[in-house]
């Protein structure tokens, strides 16, 4: 008895040394692995950053970092052992992946090792959440001693701003890219147009912003009010301010994947050029949030010229190869009533609606195939049973979506992901009870968030790798302020970044609970509103 209490005091020792081990870096998301040693390193008032070929703009990040901290001058040769190194070494990627990094500090410098920029850019973020807080508190800092190795579980970590409902603007949208990299997230979902706005400057159809990025009013008080707010809203992106905020993106290794809603949620273009729209009623951008009657007339050539014209500037501008279309919540009944549409379906051997979008998407995947580029759409785009609302009749489908198709599960029985990896489909798991930021905190508080697992239960793990990560959606419907928009995103985003980037194994809501601690006053610090009721739980 009294060994099995020995054994058991050890233990809780050991764990407490690694606990107080992890805590003394206070890293979100939490590394992989973490060594700490006796001593610190004095970051002098003067240092110098070595870096590689692969590094010289992750070594002008880092400059820019420590500039509150210390005198930096970057210098092209690396020589091991003194002032800060950042190098690249592909070999790293066997063991650690193509975003692994290796962080040394020592008592003489400070060696980030990455097997690709992106890496060493991780490095860096690791570091940046070391440095003490108030950077005028005293001369000489100090950082203890440590080795980390690290590399995320999923390579799709993302966030997602709708701006269609509420335009928030450039400034913002840097801000939130910021917080993303510093969290190590790579994936800036940008919801750009729905049916209450369209946000994008499309030059060949200009009516889209001169008409589609203003509604003269907006509901306010929930999905059913007849309040409004009686407030005109408007804003839309150029194309040159989109190339600046894509290269601030690439700058911190964050990839900007747009979604331009098709076939439904298309009312702002829909009033912009009425002859899109299959009922053909819509006059003006709607002011009311939800789910709206009208989608694109998809059995019109035009339409279909139309939409590859704009995924053609889209696809320009935007240098990752992805785009999402949405393909969310059709509401089938303007086709179903429509002598065009049917014609057309009879005319396709399309027996359902279902069927019908199924048809519609694989047109718009395979012109997206076609200019090497991948379509990405939330999971109704396969067809099945995901709304209470949809009659089980309309949403039998027989046509199959294009395998290249990356599926975005948000809705209906986690046993769909099975189905679809099954199929062989790529999935981004989404799943809204757990990661839509527009839940309550009391619906979804950060004890909750921080325990999504984007791999499902049961799910075989030789189809773990079609699940390329998770993603976490800011839908602004009601959120018109930036300080609504902060209060619903902070601090559960660093929640999500660790579901996205720490092993399985590794994640430990006490130790990230400490952690975050120091990140909220960081926060705090840079004018940042975070939710005081963040760990209120789930009401029944």
């Amino acid at each position: 008895m009294m060994k099995n209490k020995k054994l058991g005091l050890l233990a809780g020792m050991l764990l407490l040394a690694n606990f107080v081990a992890a805590q003394s870096v206070s890293v979100i998301p939490q590394p992989l692995k973490v060594v700490q040693k006796d001593g610190v390193f004095k970051l002098p008032s003067a240092i110098s950053i070595m870096a590689d070929a692969d590094n010289s703009d992750n070594a002008s990040y880092l400059k820019e970092v420590l500039a509150p901290y210390s005198k930096v001058a970057i210098k092209k040769a690396v020589k091991r052992g003194q002032g800060i190194t950042l190098t690249t070494n592909v070999n790293l990627a066997e063991s650690l992946g193509e975003e692994g990094y290796q962080l040394e500090i020592n008592k003489h410098g400070i060696g980030i090792i990455g097997a690709s920029a992106a890496g060493v850019f991780y490095g860096i973020q690791t570091l940046r959440q070391m440095l003490p807080l108030d950077a005028s508190a005293k001369k000489t800092y100090e950082l203890p001693l440590v080795s980390i190795e690290d590399q995320p579980r999923f390579s799709w970590r993302a966030f997602m701003l709708d701006e269609a409902r509420y335009f928030k603007g450039e400034e913002q949208v840097k801000k939130l890219l910021d917080q993303m990299a510093l969290l190590k997230m790579n994936v800036f979902h940008w919801h750009l147009t729905d049916d209450q706005g369209w946000r994008i400057e499309i030059k060949k159809y200009p009516k889209l912003t001169e008409i589609g990025a203003s509604r003269s009013n907006t509901q306010i008080g929930g999905w059913d009010s007849k309040e409004r707010s009686g407030k005109a809203h408007s804003g839309f992106y150029t194309q040159e301010q989109i190339k600046d905020i894509i290269s601030y993106a690439q700058q911190r290794h964050i990839t900007i994947v747009p979604e331009i809603e098709m076939p439904g949620h298309a009312s702002a273009a829909i009033a912009a050029y009425p002859w899109l729209g299959t009922i053909g009623e819509l006059t003006e951008v709607p002011v009311v949030f939800g789910k709206l009657p009208d989608s694109f007339n998809v059995a019109d050539a035009r339409v279909y010229a139309f939409l590859e014209d704009v995924l053609d500037e889209v696809m320009a501008l935007f240098p990752e190869n992805i785009v999402h279309i949405g393909g969310d919540e059709v509401r089938f009944e303007a086709w179903k009533n429509s002598e065009t549409v049917q014609d057309f379906m009879v005319a396709k051997g399309l027996k359902t609606p279902a069927d019908l979008q199924v048809y519609f998407t694989n047109r718009i995947s395979n012109y997206l195939d076609a200019n090497k580029h991948r379509m990405m759409g939330w999971n109704e785009i396969l067809g099945g049973n995901v709304h209470e609302w949809q009659k089980a009749e309309d949403v039998e489908v027989s046509e199959q979506l294009a395998k290249s198709a990356i599926i975005h599960f948000w809705k209906g029985s986690p046993e769909l992901i099975n189905e679809a990896v099954q199929g062989g489909y790529d999935i981004v798991n989404s799943y809204h009870i757990y990661t839509y930021l527009d839940y309550s905190y009391e619906y979804i508080p950060l004890e909750k968030a921080y325990e999504f697992n984007p791999i499902p239960d049961g799910l075989d793990a030789k189809y773990h790798h079609k699940v390329l990560g998770s993603g976490c959606q800011m839908w602004s419907e009601w959120i018109p302020e930036v300080s609504n928009m902060d209060n619903m995103v902070f601090p559960r985003l660093a929640a999500y970044a660790e579901v996205g980037w720490t092993a399985l194994e590794k994640k430990d809501y006490q130790l990230f609970r400490v952690n975050l601690d120091e990140l909220i006053a960081k926060w705090k610090k840079e004018g940042i509103q975070v939710v005081s009721s963040f760990e209120k739980k789930v009401s029944k």
